[in-house]
């Protein structure tokens, strides 16, 4: 919001008060001014002056000698090169020792061998923003109005001699989207009266044009009040009104239009003129669009409207859209005597929907998306027709037409002086509450220490009790309010024991060299159904109502679909290999309509494809395999201190049938580890891809203690014993393993497979098994013989349960 601090003037006594001063005022007071802005640039020594004759210079053809009258006895002469410059005209003249914006001095010079003793302006050397300036004001030099008079100081006939406030207003202010709105802010602060405009009245109505308002919206526009203008005349804006205008950044166009404009920055109420002639028998219909409809707003393009986009028609076709822009057959033209002038409340969200689909923003809607005061509506379309027959020769057509779908319900709010001194920790007396009250101009009863406060419409953003504290604390002083250091019972922070362990599995796998992910918790149906979970087969994706789009309908229930998506995305921008993993949530529930929260359950997923190490002068590259991602979890097991961790065969869809295995833990399923099948990473683009999944909790409840507990150095030494056994081919070795654990118990130390190997020596069917097993005891030496011993045990068990035989 740009404010004017000479306009401000007109409605706040600021003669004592320094634009800096203010400034400083307003942001003690919560509300933020980022710039004070000078508006004449350091103009100086620039006046009215009258072109009294134009001549040609005799020895350029482009340049024009003129005299001017400047208000002294003896007149200027002065060479211009403008070719707009005529006899007759007012016009800015830079006298000898007058300054410019950007520092330019002007000094008497010879043009062509001609004396020149200034320089006449145009708005672009006298810092007027250009954007924001007629075409014909853009090019040449700028034309006074006639009535101003010689001599003049031309800052104070642009209103250059004056300060603009640029407010950073927060969403909740939006009372302060106003002159007004703001003169009540500061009147507030300083303590002083508001000088709102007089004699806005309704007016007395001429000859009875058709007027009627429908509502079909309820709910997008509850109020909304017209009038009929009559014998209006179009023509420029009178100097002043321009001055406003471009003070507040909005380009003048014509005294219809700046009327409007002037009537909205003063009350925040927006207006809008339709051309009455163009409204089909003074019907105004306002309603939602139907499917495929489209408009043609002012700025000449078509616009596709959908369902939601609320419409102002004639009955018959759409005139504008409510609250973002008005319709291109009804605009006011050079033609235009009668106009229908618009004022109305529109729903903020209606609003704030409609001008984000259609990419429109305006100073107009920027306030309806905020609210305007439902107070204020009706006076702001008085003040417009009050300002129509002071500039424009209008009178009214009709009386004031309203429509309603429900009245204005008074907001009172309770604050309790001791919650007051609770929260603000400083002793205010109730005496200096009320006085901030009054200096709001909030009607307030006390009584017990209790104010009830009616809060008024134009203050929207109060609603609560800590609402009228802030604005207690705001009134008082921020700066009054001591410092104190908080003061309870501490605890030092600290991560819980969950929180650790998440954080040691992330430390193990980038260490291992995977790089950590973090995908959306939303993710398609089609997704998740390329691979099947056995660990959740009983839940079902859970849907949203209102998804963003097709690739974030359902709430995951597995991680791997979207490591495979981001995989994916990695390969297509040329990275050689890929190794992810992620650690988050999967949400479940067996509903069908939820009733209740879902479960949130942690997971590690995890990705492998491609080349995992580079080819190098003196190696090869590396690709994944099933025991890269079976090494890769034993070893998060090892670091976090998990045992019993075992390993069985799997099948299920999605995943490769020979190389797909469940984790186990103490004999139940947590986890799964794999190739993903040829045709799924063939559709993603991907080369062998292995991936696992771990379900979090089932690790955390087994783990004792954060840091597993380290082992003492033995102090014997070890025995080792290679087994040699030939099985059937299809005999799991974890079960071989087991059973060699089983029979070996606390003395054998370590089995470790080091050989399997199949072929015609072996035997059709058959597979040779090799281990090395390590004997130890920690209290003494153990004998060839306790070894031996134990050795046959082991050999006579496999043979027993298996058919193991010895390999000679």
């Amino acid at each position: 919001m740009l404010v004017s601090y000479r306009w401000l003037q007109q409605y706040v006594d600021l003669k004592d008060v320094t634009p800096a001063q203010l400034a400083e005022a307003l942001t003690r007071g919560g509300i933020e001014v980022d710039v004070i802005e000078n508006r004449d640039g350091g103009v100086e020594k620039v006046i009215v002056g009258y072109v009294a004759s134009v001549e040609p210079h005799p020895d350029a053809e482009k340049l024009r000698v003129c005299s001017i009258d400047a208000g002294d006895e003896e007149r200027l002469q002065i060479v211009c090169g403008a070719a707009n410059v005529a006899q007759g005209q007012k016009v800015p003249v830079a006298i000898h020792g007058a300054k410019l914006p950007g520092g330019v001095k002007i000094k008497k010079s010879k043009l062509r061998g001609i004396s020149s003793q200034g320089m006449v302006c145009s708005a672009k050397e006298l810092g007027l923003p250009e954007k924001l300036l007629s075409k014909e004001q853009q090019e040449g030099i700028l034309v006074l109005p006639e009535d101003v008079a010689v001599g003049t100081d031309v800052k104070e006939i642009l209103g250059l001699n004056d300060h603009v406030l640029e407010l950073d207003l927060t969403p909740n202010r939006s009372d302060c989207l106003s002159m007004i709105g703001v003169a009540y802010e500061v009147a507030a602060l300083l303590d002083r009266e508001v000088n709102l405009p007089e004699g806005i009245e309704e007016g007395s109505a001429g000859a009875e044009k058709s007027l009627d308002i429908v509502l079909d919206a309820e709910e997008d526009c509850p109020f909304y009040a017209a009038r009929v203008i009559e014998g209006l005349q179009l023509a420029p804006s009178p100097q002043w009104l321009q001055n406003i205008l471009l003070a507040a950044g909005i380009r003048p166009i014509n005294n219809i239009v700046d009327v409007t404009n002037y009537v909205m920055l003063e009350t925040g109420q927006p207006l809008h003129a339709f051309d009455y002639d163009q409204v089909t028998d003074g019907e105004i219909v306002v309603r939602r669009a139907h499917p495929g409809e489209q408009v043609v707003t002012l700025d000449g393009v078509t616009r596709a409207c959908d369902e939601e986009t609320l419409l102002i028609t004639d009955g018959t076709r759409p005139i504008g859209i409510a609250g973002v822009m008005g319709g291109a057959d009804s605009e006011v033209t050079v033609a235009t005597t009668t106009i229908l002038l618009e004022s109305a409340y529109f729903a903020p969200p209606s609003v704030r929907r409609t001008g984000r689909k259609l990419g429109l923003r305006s100073e107009a809607s920027s306030r309806f998306e905020k609210g305007v005061d439902p107070e204020r509506i009706v006076p702001a379309l008085n003040r417009a027709v009050q300002l129509f027959g002071e500039l424009a020769s209008g009178r009214p057509a009709s009386e004031v037409k309203t429509e309603s779908l429900g009245g204005i319900n008074d907001v009172t709010v309770t604050l309790r002086h001791e919650r007051l001194i609770a929260v603000l920790g400083v002793q205010i007396p109730e005496e200096a509450v009320c006085d901030i009250f009054r200096r709001l101009r909030f009607p307030m009863e006390k009584g017990d220490g209790v104010y009830r406060v009616q809060v008024p419409s134009r203050r929207p953003d109060i609603s609560i009790e800590v609402d009228l504290i802030e604005e207690v604390a705001r009134l008082y002083g921020y700066h009054r309010i001591p410092t104190t250091l908080p003061w309870g019972q501490q605890s030092p922070g600290a991560l819980t024991e969950e929180q650790q362990i998440r954080r040691i599995i992330r430390r193990t796998l980038r260490t291992a060299g995977l790089f950590e992910v973090l995908n959306y918790s939303l993710t398609s149906p089609a997704r998740l159904s390329e691979l099947e979970a056995p660990l959740v087969k009983e839940y079902r994706p859970i849907r949203l109502n209102m998804p963003m789009s097709d690739e974030r309908k359902v709430l995951r229930t597995s991680l791997i679909p979207q490591l495979i998506e981001t995989a994916e995305y990695n390969i297509h921008r040329r990275e050689s290999g890929v190794a992810l993993f992620e650690l988050g949530k999967i949400y479940l529930s067996d509903e069908k309509k939820l009733t209740q929260l879902p479960q949130e359950k942690w997971e590690l997923a995890g990705l492998i494809t491609g080349e995992t190490v580079a080819k190098h002068w003196d190696q090869e590259a590396k690709k994944p395999d099933f025991f890269s991602v079976k090494g890769l979890l034993e070893h998060l097991f090892i670091r976090l201190g998990v045992e019993n961790v075992t390993m069985r065969g799997a099948r299920y869809q999605g995943w490769h049938p020979g190389r797909t295995a469940e984790v186990l833990l103490d004999g139940e399923p947590i986890g799964l580890l794999g190739q993903l099948h040829p045709r799924v990473a063939e559709a993603h683009d991907l080369d062998e891809t292995y991936v696992f999944q771990v379900l979090v909790a089932p690790l955390i409840a087994k783990i004792d203690g954060i840091i597993p507990m380290a082992r003492p150095l033995p102090k014997f030494p070890a025995v080792s014993r290679d087994l040699a056994l030939v099985v059937k081919e299809d005999i799991p070795v974890a079960l071989l393993e087991e059973t060699i654990r089983e029979v070996g118990g606390a003395l054998l130390e370590s089995v470790t497979l080091f050989d399997v190997f199949t072929g015609a020596q072996i035997g059709e069917g058959k597979k040779n098994v090799a281990y090395a097993l390590s004997y130890r005891a920690e209290e003494r030496t153990l004998t060839d013989e306790e070894v031996n011993v134990l050795h046959s045990k082991i050999v006579n068990q496999l043979g027993d349960r298996f058919g193991a035989m010895l390999r000679q």
